[in-house]
């Protein structure tokens, strides 16, 4: 494929832990389950193909999780695109359990926690995960115990690198006390920049920062906004420009939108394309 035709690639790489490039953007496949993040697709063939256009695009990082359906999404990724092509990294997390659809509560036992990262290992065909995180820290569970079943893993060669999701520096700080941290994922948007403290201190600490949720654009993307009056300058989407100051904000910046949709996938992967001048975003970062 031309260049060109491989747009994700033009985000450029950030290296996870020293020894594991991907590419700059990203997919979640949070979105893929049913409604509620609960149960199958209404269209199964159409999750597979929006996970084989991703590789496609140039995507060769996938984010999941054994909760999302639960055992929905990963599943999904295995059937698109197992065996992986060359460089696919999957990236899954353990330790929220379902009840329900939108229902999510944390266990950080370590038998439960093993029990998930072997089940990942199996329902996604790998010999070991190169990404796996801590979905949440159990607060009913001391944190060296969640973490230190995951360096097990880690020294076993069942996984590659630890990350953590949802979290403050504190936690990042104890945590790395106990073990390597190469990622943290936590909810940050151009809207909703509560984590930027976090993504200052991975972004200092060589932390990959992958922030779910990236395109919670709401009343910036009205007609009458400055994200729609942006984009039409660029001759882009409101979403487009979203992820695109996104990618700007920080190096290890590593958006992961999500979708259903073929065409809103391509809409949001050509966001890689999209270069800020530093004023623009300087106008969209007091737009808020």
């Amino acid at each position: 494929m031309e260049s060109n035709q491989r747009p994700a690639q033009a985000a450029g790489t950030y290296t996870l832990g020293g020894d594991l490039p991907v590419t700059r953007l990203g997919f979640g496949s949070m979105q893929l389950p049913g409604p509620g993040v609960w149960g199958a697709p209404k269209d199964p063939d159409a999750a597979v193909q929006v996970l084989r256009r991703a590789v496609d695009l140039g995507v060769n990082f996938i984010d999941t999780a054994d909760s999302y359906g639960p055992a929905v999404a990963e599943p999904l990724i295995k059937k698109a695109l197992h065996p992986y092509p060359e460089g696919v990294v999957v990236a899954t997390k353990a330790g929220l359990t379902r009840q329900g659809p939108d229902q999510w509560l944390p266990v950080g036992r370590p038998e439960y926690l093993r029990q998930q990262a072997e089940m990942s290992l199996r329902i996604l065909g790998l010999d070991r995960i190169d990404l796996f995180q801590l979905h949440r820290i159990d607060p009913k569970v001391p944190v060296e115990e969640q973490l230190g079943v995951l360096k097990d893993l880690r020294d076993e060669g069942k996984i590659r690198h630890i990350g953590l999701s949802e979290v403050s520096v504190d936690d990042v700080e104890t945590a790395r006390g106990i073990v390597e941290i190469v990622s943290v994922q936590n909810l940050f948007n151009l809207a909703d920049r509560t984590a930027e403290p976090l993504l200052d201190y991975a972004t200092e600490h060589g932390i990959g920062f992958i922030p779910w949720f990236p395109l919670a654009t709401g009343r910036l993307a009205r007609e009458d906004g400055p994200l729609a009056e942006l984009a039409t300058q660029h001759g882009a989407s409101a979403s487009q420009l979203a992820l695109a100051w996104l990618l700007k904000r920080s190096p290890a910046m590593l958006p992961i939108p999500g979708t259903s949709s073929v065409a809103h996938l391509e809409d949001n992967v050509r966001a890689a394309e999209i270069t800020l001048t530093d004023d623009e975003f300087d106008a969209l970062s007091g737009a808020v």
